[in-house]
């Protein structure tokens, strides 16, 4: 088997990524779902309804990070069938919760498992391509946007007629039915000679870079954090806004859904534009235009603006997260990858976490979404002038420069 980065191998093996990514991180997007039913049942006002959701990220933040270091040691295929099983587990435990707090505990467990069909996977297949490193990254980021957008449509008339329980218990078992025999086909691993510096080099390794890995690293994650924070308003509580505005939360998964299918679109051309421009310049970008759809949001609520606006906003933000991947692949040693790329991806669910539970918070305060999203767009700015910042104290350079990337 030719181990050639950007070969057909590479290729293939994007391909089962993809699968994996589409149906391994369902459970970020059946806690949404179920968010008015939580907290129809259990009572509690918004915010302690969107605990499970902010475990689920929490989970999810830990895992990108554990499972990143445990990939560069072990290989993906290993990770993804451990990360099944426990999905799997959680979705049982689940379906038995008795509380909200139990039901959070376990969407921790989901949360955890699901981690490994994200940036550990999404780590792993950049490892595989050079010249096109930017449009793999983002094919397979994609999967969960993908899934975002496929879940809903499947899942609502089995929540509606069989209730979140009976659907999360079939959630379980599908993983186990899918997950495990596709993760056997990712268990190949790239020879040493494909991961030497000189083999994974970006052609937008910077000349110079005047901080270290490491203080980059965390220069991304602050970023990270802040523009997920901004991210997480229209993506968490996108159905219980619309139950608000009396649409309903049918209304609400059509529009989750739209607003996922414009993020796919974004993420695949953000993609081809990192393998242009660069990851930087990409992000930045991408956080300008996610800056305008959110104030989008303020002054339309009617449904059929309300369409418009949420995929608006997935065309505009849909590319952000595997820019922050792509950038520390352009920036930091490949045989790092799963630990550099894990800390930042877990930085930006950290802020889909917080950012989901402030949301919510705002709203028990205020009575209305408004100031939420005011909120979000104060975090994106935070967000955009660091990047700012690393764009303008360590310019990429084209073509490829005489040095090395930094490591």
């Amino acid at each position: 088997m030719t181990d050639s980065l950007d070969s057909r191998t590479s290729w293939n093996r994007l391909a089962i990524s993809l699968m994996i990514a589409t149906i391994g991180n369902v459970g970020n997007w059946s806690i949404v779902l179920i968010m008015p039913a939580v907290q129809t049942e259990f009572g509690g006002g918004r915010a302690d309804a969107a605990l499970p959701y902010t475990l689920t990220m929490l989970g999810f933040a830990l895992g990108n990070l554990v499972i990143g270091r445990a990939v560069d040691r072990f290989g993906i295929s290993a990770a993804l069938i451990g990360a099944a099983l426990a999905s799997g587990l959680g979705f049982l435990l689940a379906a038995a919760s008795p509380s909200v707090a139990t039901l959070a505990l376990a969407q921790f467990i989901i949360g955890l498992g699901t981690a490994a069909c994200f940036g550990p996977l999404i780590a792993d297949i950049s490892l595989w391509f050079r010249r096109r490193r930017g449009i793999a990254v983002a094919i397979t980021a994609s999967g969960n946007y993908l899934s975002g957008a496929i879940w809903p449509i499947l899942l609502a008339p089995a929540l509606a007629g069989q209730g979140w329980r009976v659907v999360y218990i079939g959630l379980a078992l599908v993983l186990a039915a899918t997950i495990l025999p596709l993760a056997m086909l990712l268990r190949h691993r790239l020879a040493e000679t494909s991961l030497t510096a000189e083999a994974q080099k970006s052609p937008f390794a910077p000349r110079t870079v005047p901080w270290s890995p490491r203080a980059l690293m965390w220069l991304l994650a602050l970023a990270g954090l802040g523009c997920c924070m901004a991210m997480a308003m229209p993506q968490v509580h996108i159905v219980a806004f619309c139950v608000d505005l009396g649409y309903g939360p049918a209304v609400g998964a059509e529009m989750l859904a739209l607003m996922l299918a414009g993020g796919v679109v974004s993420r695949v051309v953000s993609g081809m534009l990192a393998d242009q421009l660069g990851g930087v310049v990409t992000l930045l970008i991408g956080s300008a235009l996610q800056a305008m759809a959110l104030f989008l949001y303020l002054p339309f609520d009617g449904l059929a603006s309300l369409y418009v606006v949420s995929m608006v906003f997935g065309l505009a933000q849909g590319g952000i997260v595997p820019a922050y991947a792509i950038i520390v692949r352009e920036y930091m040693p490949a045989r790092e990858a799963g630990a550099r790329v894990g800390f930042v991806i877990m930085a930006t669910i950290l802020g889909m976490a917080l950012g989901g539970w402030m949301s919510g918070w705002i709203y028990d305060l205020t009575g209305s979404y408004r100031l939420a999203f005011i909120n979000g767009i104060a975090w994106n700015g935070l967000n955009i002038a660091i990047l700012l910042l690393i764009l303008l104290r360590s310019r990429p350079s084209l073509p490829p420069a005489s040095g090395t990337a930094p490591a």
